[in-house]
């Protein structure tokens, strides 16, 4: 018959069944345990984020404590013998993945990234699937998840385990009441100084901003709120004038740092610069991620009256634009329109595209002009046609473009950032910017070349990108502690003299206009002025093209 050897450790009971058996223990022993692994394991940034503010030995202890009992109440309320294990197991791994990304790329996982992990395309998620993401989850999940299963959680009466789960979780307040009031003072300061650190405390941050984000998203179904409903086209419409086509393609992280037209020391826009188009050299996103730069580039609220759950539930531009009585055609080779053009025309190309610019990893750019003079002759009248491209979409840049594009050498052949120099990154990341510049330049020559409408193009990224400034890479930091790389972006445009001449503008006028600051506020008011729509919504100061139309 086996002994039976009991512990007491930090007054939470331990039951060890002999040496060749499982160890019994409390459920609210195996939640302080992984309470202590998440704070003292998962949590680098936060760590070296905070003491580099505060390094005292008390401000640590008192920190660390704090944490560890608010995470054991939250816990303590949600976990009972039957569910600790799956949901403690479902957090060591998230946590451990988070702790990679936040590691290596400098990452905060805020409401805006969660909706990007939540809402990701599987194409593109796959890039940052690396062995070195494997490794490191490994490495931090294997001893909790072997404690896990290892460890058996003891059997109590329901009326005992309630008592003893309050006393512990009344306990676990006290503690981290006491351990914050050690320290409030520091702790304030750095909280209020350092906002976004609550973003690098794991897995809180994680669970918090999950809740969030669905939240908003179940709060979101429904019809969108309408906008423009006055929507109509203006008198130079009434003048017999051609059809007219505008197109408008959404860039994927292009900074405006590495744009050859902004006076960039190597010249990554070489087709762009022959086609004499218009450049705004200094453009800031709304924000630095697609989830959120998307909506808010298409709304008529932008960043300056910024409000996500309206933006998100409300029409977009394109809405306006087919009330006004034009037709409207999103074409997409990345992760969807984010509800742009919800219940409106909507082309995806992809890996299952058969066509040889699409392979298994994804399309070329160059896929989203296929067919467009038989789109054209399709539809009837005047068109506004997006094309959301796949553009420089990180960490995989090597992908982004054909072997005749790779200019600058050696390149970063791989999505593991940490295994190039940072040179090798800036090379393949110009590489991809050099491609976007060929697909703007067949671009704007399909248009010149068409006579059926008078067409015009504009283009804009959605947000920049870190490429090592730092030790931050990719993209998606809170906007308020962004890199300027992350959120000033290029924009160009270009017309026909017969899309310029009904609205009396002039080219001389918005060439000087373009080296004025812009944003993505202006686009949607730039486009209503530019296809003469008018609406109660539209406002001329947003309008880059207003001061030059006669």
């Amino acid at each position: 018959m086996q002994s039976v050897v009991s512990e007491k450790w930090a007054g939470l009971s331990v039951r060890w069944l002999g040496a060749d058996s499982r160890p019994a223990w409390r459920v609210e022993t195996l939640l302080l345990a992984l309470s202590a692994y998440f704070v003292l394991v998962c949590n680098g940034p936060f760590w070296r984020a905070a003491l580099s503010a505060q390094s005292s030995v008390l401000f640590a202890l008192a920190v660390a404590l704090a944490l560890i009992a608010v995470h054991f109440v939250a816990f303590g309320l949600v976990c009972n013998r039957w569910t600790a294990k799956p949901v403690l197991a479902g957090l060591v791994l998230a946590s451990s993945a988070a702790s990679y990304f936040m590691q290596r790329y400098q990452v905060y996982f805020d409401t805006s990234m969660m909706r990007n992990v939540l809402r990701t395309d599987w194409h593109e998620a796959r890039d940052l699937i690396t062995p070195g993401l494997f490794l490191h989850v490994l490495v931090y999940s294997a001893l909790p998840l072997l404690l896990l299963w290892r460890v058996q959680l003891r059997r109590i009466a329901l009326p005992r385990a309630v008592m003893i789960r309050m006393g512990y979780l009344l306990l676990a307040l006290v503690v981290g009441v006491s351990g914050t009031l050690l320290v409030y003072k520091e702790f304030s300061a750095l909280m209020r100084n350092q906002k976004s650190l609550r973003h690098l405390i794991t897995p809180g941050n994680l669970v918090v901003a999950s809740i969030k984000v669905l939240a908003k998203s179940g709060s979101s179904r429904g019809p969108r709120l309408p906008v423009g409903q006055d929507a109509r086209l203006g008198p130079s419409w009434q003048q017999g004038r051609k059809p007219l086509l505008l197109v408008l393609v959404v860039g994927e992280t292009v900074r405006a740092a590495n744009w050859g037209l902004n006076g960039y020391g190597r010249q990554t826009t070489p087709e762009l610069a022959a086609r004499q188009v218009i450049n705004f050299p200094d453009v800031t996103s709304c924000g630095t991620n697609t989830e959120v730069s998307v909506p808010c580039l298409f709304s008529p609220w932008g960043r300056h009256q910024y409000d996500d759950d309206r933006i998100r539930g409300s029409e977009s531009l394109l809405h306006v634009l087919k009330r006004a009585g034009l037709s409207v055609l999103w074409r997409d080779n990345q992760s969807g329109c984010k509800g742009v053009c919800s219940d409106l025309p909507l082309e995806q190309f992809g890996p299952a595209t058969a066509d040889p610019l699409c392979s298994p990893e994804g399309c070329l750019d160059e896929i989203l002009l296929h067919r467009l003079d038989a789109k054209l002759r399709e539809t009837p009248g005047s068109l506004v046609l997006v094309l959301h491209q796949m553009g420089n979409h990180g960490p995989a840049y090597f992908k982004r473009y054909p072997l005749a594009q790779r200019a600058f050498a050696p390149t970063c052949d791989t999505a593991e950032l940490g295994a190039c120099s940072q040179a090798q990154i800036v090379n393949s990341y110009d590489n991809a910017i050099r491609y976007t510049d060929h697909f703007l330049a067949r671009t704007v020559d399909m248009l010149q070349q068409q006579t059926s409408h008078d067409a015009a193009m504009i283009y804009i990224s959605d947000h920049g990108e870190s490429l090592g400034e730092g030790g931050v890479f990719l993209h998606g930091l809170p906007r308020a502690i962004a890199p300027e790389v992350q959120t000033h972006v290029p924009m160009v445009m270009w017309m026909t003299p017969g899309f310029a001449q009904p609205l009396g503008l002039r080219t001389d006028c918005l060439r000087q206009r373009a080296s004025q600051p812009a944003s993505h506020d202006n686009v949607f008011h730039t486009v209503l002025g530019l296809l003469d729509v008018r609406t109660s919504v539209y406002q001329p100061d947003y309008d880059l093209s207003a001061g030059c139309r006669n």
